[in-house]
């Protein structure tokens, strides 16, 4: 989905680089790179070289510079800036969550939304869950209630991972990530049993929820306004949008990882769920869930 014209974004809400502290806790949801790293070395032992997962991108003539805010933030953005610039789509989609969540959450949960933490980091960066680099992909620390992406991600998740691509795939990867941030809040994360694997597994479960409540933002993007500027965030998806973030979802399945990287599939060590089951649980979200259907956590059947 495109920024609609007239949209303008502050700068601020989505920080460059590291700084993180040094704790160690659970990194939660998203981690792609890290499930292709884990799943190499349960297969073939970790003697061998993985190699880095991702890299970074290189220019594109299309693009326009990165805008540069004070204190090492992503800088203020217009929309056509968002619609061109990946910084400036991150930052802009996640002040689009912000607002989305802000209302539904207290609406469906009696539960005030917190805003998470942002970091847009190069190649490495510190966390509260510890050290992560490229190969980890976009993940969410609950520790320190922050979403962590390295932009190149969504380069990989084309060439390597086989996604088609386009603006609703990148903005679902960040909407999953802030899916943890709400299942945190819920308390969710507490409740969840995150260190098992399995195609029945908490784990894959709250991938699962995560990807619901990115549906659930899809739907309702194109209809929640800035409060900034009186101008919805979004315009309404396209058929192909909605074809690109079907493909993300299908990218990012266990056995589509699994099956690609090592000619395999072992559901036993499952973690995020097979691509049919990441695709329905975002049309779940999609097509009127809420946070109650949304429960895969507590769902009978995935």
């Amino acid at each position: 989905m495109t920024f609609t014209e007239g949209g303008k974004f502050e700068g601020g809400r989505v920080r460059k680089g590291g700084g993180g502290s040094r704790r160690t806790g659970a990194i939660a949801g998203g981690g792609i790179g890290a499930i292709l790293v884990a799943l190499l070395a349960m297969f073939f032992g970790n003697g061998g070289s993985l190699g880095v997962l991702t890299n970074a991108l290189t220019g594109d003539g299309g693009q326009v510079q990165e805008p540069q805010g004070e204190g090492g933030f992503v800088g203020d953005c217009t929309a056509a800036q968002a619609n061109t610039d990946l910084e400036c789509e991150l930052s802009a989609t996640v002040q689009s969550l912000d607002a989305y969540w802000q209302e539904a959450l207290p609406q469906q949960a009696g539960v005030q939304y917190t805003l998470p933490e942002v970091e847009s980091f190069d190649a490495s960066t510190s966390t509260a869950c510890g050290p992560a680099t490229a190969d980890t992909g976009p993940f969410y620390c609950p520790p320190d209630q922050t979403i962590y992406i390295d932009v190149s991600f969504y380069q990989e998740l084309v060439s390597r991972f086989g996604s088609s691509g386009g603006p609703l795939a990148r903005e679902y990867v960040v909407a999953h990530e802030m899916g943890h941030h709400i299942e945190n809040l819920v308390g969710a994360m507490d409740e969840a049993q995150r260190g098992g694997t399995g195609a029945e597994s908490d784990s894959v479960r709250i991938e699962l929820q995560a990807d619901c409540y990115a549906g659930m933002w899809a739907a309702h993007a194109s209809t929640t306004v800035d409060p900034d500027t009186g101008v919805v965030f979004l315009n309404p998806p396209t058929e192909q949008d909605l074809q690109d973030a079907v493909s993300a979802a299908q990218a990012v399945g266990d056995d589509h990882i699994q099956a690609a990287s090592t000619g395999r599939v072992n559901p036993d060590l499952f973690t995020h769920g097979t691509s049919k089951q990441r695709v329905e649980w975002f049309a779940r979200g999609y097509n009127g869930g809420t946070l109650q259907t949304c429960d895969a956590l507590h769902a009978t059947r995935l």
